[in-house]
């Protein structure tokens, strides 16, 4: 197989814009194993395939030794489920849960170095679509938190299989052996979701990490503590936040005030992807002219992935449609012949 030739650039579209600070072990990394050429025709191919994207979050910290032990309580789920520690050993029952709290809270608490508020712990959650083996998932969170933590922060974490989404609880000591603080940034996580995927491909799970440009998407998701008040406020549980009031009422002004052009932000992430755009459709072009019928079939796939990415969307647009489209049914159902036998 002849090596990958890339357009200048190219690589750009699914690399981390700076590097990241906690740099993970070699081991925890297999994938290194193949030459650059063939790690990134790899990569490419499963991007056009869209291999399943992991997700490694972090979740929350915690801020003092209650909130702790009570965080350490819910992912054992009040020590029905067995922890794994960073030596292998297993913590069952609320006991060794409680003392595991109480050994950290202590550390934390006796290091004058600590400042006030600083965190106790941070809370991942590392998770793969419905129906991904939960096993493998352990295994490569296991690989994930040894290459990643292992050399310096203690750590537990559980595997949990009560959605439908399998997904791993891993709770990382904010302070380090030497005292040293977690503080991850974006990069960071990046890094990390690399070699989570990574750690699941070592165990026959196709699985990817890619950046939200790599895929044409350029709407943000939304934040989850915004979700999880918006699920509440629709099921008649709360009221709909501020923020969402204020973008609701932004959407409105796109939706039937006339104000529907891009706002500079808007403009900026539609010319990113048009960007990312021209170079995929730079590769494929130089994928078709290859000798190898294995690169101009992957060309091909590259040209079909570019037709079929998303428009540029924002959270604006997208609720502005969606009060166009309240608006047409409540329309529609006023006009119904059937309204007036429906009184």
């Amino acid at each position: 197989m002849t090596d990958f030739q890339r357009v200048q650039g190219f690589e750009e579209v699914w690399r981390p814009p700076v590097r990241p600070r906690f740099l993970v072990t070699r081991a925890a990394l297999s994938g290194g194993r193949q030459t650059s050429g063939e790690a990134a025709r790899a990569k490419l191919s499963r991007i056009v395939a869209r291999a399943p994207e992991v997700m490694v979050k972090v979740t929350g910290r915690t801020r003092d030794p209650g909130h702790l032990h009570a965080h350490l309580d819910y992912i054992s789920r009040n020590g029905q489920q067995d922890l794994e520690t960073r030596d292998g050993a297993i913590l069952a029952g609320r006991a060794e849960v409680r003392d595991l709290a109480e050994g950290w809270s202590a550390d934390q608490l006796a290091d004058p170095r600590t400042r006030g508020g600083a965190p106790f712990s941070h809370s991942l959650v590392l998770s793969m679509p419905a129906g991904t083996d939960p096993i493998a998932l352990r295994d490569a969170a296991r690989t994930f938190a040894a290459g990643t933590f292992a050399r310096s922060h203690d750590y537990v974490f559980a595997l949990h299989t009560d959605t439908p989404r399998p997904h791993v609880h891993l709770s990382v000591c904010s302070r380090g052996d030497r005292g040293e603080r977690l503080n991850p940034r974006k990069a960071d996580l990046e890094q990390w979701r690399q070699t989570f995927a990574q750690a699941l491909r070592d165990r026959g799970v196709e699985a990817e990490a890619t950046p939200r440009r790599a895929r044409g998407v350029t709407r943000k998701a939304e934040r989850t503590p915004l979700r999880k008040i918006g699920d509440r406020a629709q099921a008649g549980g709360g009221a709909v936040s501020r923020v969402r009031r204020a973008a609701y009422q932004e959407a409105a002004k796109a939706a039937f005030g006339g104000d529907n052009g891009f706002r500079p932000w808007e403009r900026r992430s539609a010319e990113r992807q048009a960007f990312v755009r021209r170079l995929y459709l730079a590769q494929a072009k130089l994928l078709r002219t290859s000798s190898n019928p294995q690169d101009q079939a992957l060309g091909a796939k590259v040209e079909a992935f570019v037709l079929d990415m998303p428009h540029p969307d924002s959270l604006r647009l997208a609720l502005a449609r969606e009060l166009r489209a309240a608006n047409r049914d409540v329309g529609h159902d006023r006009s119904s012949p059937d309204r007036d036998r429906r009184r």
